[in-house]
């Protein structure tokens, strides 16, 4: 009992930390972070996912499956494109169930693997560590050159860096605007807001503004601010991680109680971390992850390079910090297939299930009638009575169809509308039409009566279609 009590006291080594975050002063002045140019092994995994995820990023939107993008989302025309598969509104209950399915594995994913997605695939964390700041790196210096070119008067020097920095950040917030705009409406409509006169299309032109803007700013200023303060996911951590969870650790069984390398001191009495700071320096959010998990820790794994960096220096194994769990080093063992993780898994389990027999279920054609609002029936001439409607046809398939709309078991009554009776429907489109239908006072029962209309692409009825129809009441 007295060891555990000592391994606790240990772990909670420095409980000062918990009072404030370290980008806020005590006057709640802004911190402005400087992290030390990060090198080693994880880092240069990181470099190649980077390189690969960006790339997908950026050739999505050109990317068609079955003549649909790879991923749109264009909440203004109410039409998603997730993998080829176009979803409309008539589809939200699948729409829900994705988003449910995917928040479902999130929370899955986290309680196994913690906040891995933060510092190796998130598009904030891949585009500031490893584009922003690395053109930083590359025209200010390293972290003590940045202070130093901060606090040094305007002169041509200081000019020139940062006019060339943030021009360079200007061009990429651009970039990544246009392509975040092409997830939302298409690479062919940005296309033509790029190409004509922003006059043609100034909702459009605002847009990419206004998302480039955005993107500057968060890259140039805000930073590490919005993992710290603003993602939610990162707020979410904190009630979603346990102590099976993996997440970037020290070892504080191992590393305590630490203390300066000393030649002339034996290190008997010490644990292998030599307090020489450089996992604090080089962290993008400025915490010490030798105090344990916190929030604003993105697993990034940059203390883990400097750390190993250092033992291999001194002589001692690696791994002081590293990927595991506060179970892994207390117990020696990792626990992740926990009842907790069962649970997750079958909820996730089910709600897959669910998805694919409801996506494989959808309707080819889909089929909306309304009747046409603030209008009442009409008397015609020759006693018939006529109703407007207004019927929207979805097709979700890749090919052409041509569609007639029937009355179902009522061989007097007609329906019309201009253009027709045929209804040429394009792949993977809608169309909106007025129609118009008269049946013969006498067939009417009452004041409201029920009719069905037949939705047949050739001789193949496809869709049943109920309605009401309005007459005058029958005494």
């Amino acid at each position: 009992m007295a060891e555990d009590s000592k391994i606790k006291d240990l772990y909670h080594y420095d409980e000062q930390f918990r009072d404030a975050i370290a980008t806020v002063d005590e006057k709640g002045k802004r911190i402005w972070i400087y992290p030390k140019k990060p090198k080693g092994r994880y880092h240069n995994k990181r470099v190649i996912v980077t390189i690969v995820l960006l790339s997908i990023l950026f050739a999505g939107p050109f990317i068609k499956i079955g003549g649909e993008p790879f991923l749109l989302l264009n909440v203004f025309e109410r039409k998603f494109s997730i993998l080829g598969a176009v979803f409309w509104p008539q589809d939200f209950f699948i729409l829900t169930l994705i988003a449910i399915s995917f928040f479902v594995f999130i929370i899955l994913f986290t309680v196994v693997f913690g906040r891995v997605w933060c510092g190796w695939a998130c598009p904030q964390t891949l585009f500031m560590e490893m584009v922003f700041r690395k053109i930083e790196y590359l025209i200010d210096g390293d972290a003590g050159q940045q202070r130093k070119l901060k606090k040094m008067p305007w002169n041509a020097e200081k000019i020139r860096k940062r006019l060339l920095k943030h021009s360079i950040y200007v061009v990429i917030a651009v970039l990544i605007g246009h392509t975040a705009m092409a997830y939302l409406i298409g690479i062919e409509q940005v296309k033509e807001i790029v190409t004509k006169s922003p006059s043609e299309n100034l909702a459009g032109f605002i847009g990419l503004v206004a998302f480039s803007g955005i993107f500057y700013a968060v890259f140039a200023y805000l930073r590490e601010q919005a993992c710290i303060a603003i993602c939610p996911y990162g707020r979410l951590q904190g009630v979603l991680l346990v102590k099976n969870s993996m997440a970037v650790m020290y070892d504080w069984i191992r590393g305590e109680p630490r203390g300066k390398l000393k030649k002339a001191e034996p290190q008997k009495e010490k644990g292998d971390c030599i307090d020489c700071k450089l996992c604090v320096h080089v962290c993008p959010t400025g915490i010490d992850i030798r105090n344990g998990t916190q929030l604003e820790c993105v697993n990034c794994t940059a203390c883990i390079d400097a750390c190993d960096d250092v033992m291999t220096k001194i002589g001692k194994p690696t791994g002081l910090i590293r990927p595991t769990s506060a179970t892994a080093i207390e117990e020696g063992s990792q626990k992740i297939f926990t009842p907790r993780v069962a649970g997750y898994t079958g909820v996730l389990s089910v709600l897959i299930v669910l998805l694919t027999v409801f996506v494989s279920g959808r309707a080819d054609v889909e089929a909306t009638v309304l009747r046409a609002p603030g209008m009442i029936y009409q008397k015609l001439d020759d006693g018939r009575i006529q109703n407007i409607y207004n019927i929207q046809f979805l097709n979700k398939t890749s090919e052409d169809m041509q569609l007639e709309v029937s009355i179902k078991d009522m061989p007097n009554a007609t329906i019309e509308r201009a253009g027709g009776e045929l209804i040429d429907l394009a792949a993977k489109s809608k169309f909106d039409g007025v129609f118009i239908i008269k049946i013969p006072a006498e067939e009417l029962e009452d004041r409201k009566n029920r009719i069905v209309l037949e939705l047949r692409s050739g001789e193949e009825v496809i869709d049943e279609l109920k309605t009401n129809f309005l007459g005058p009441v029958k005494f």
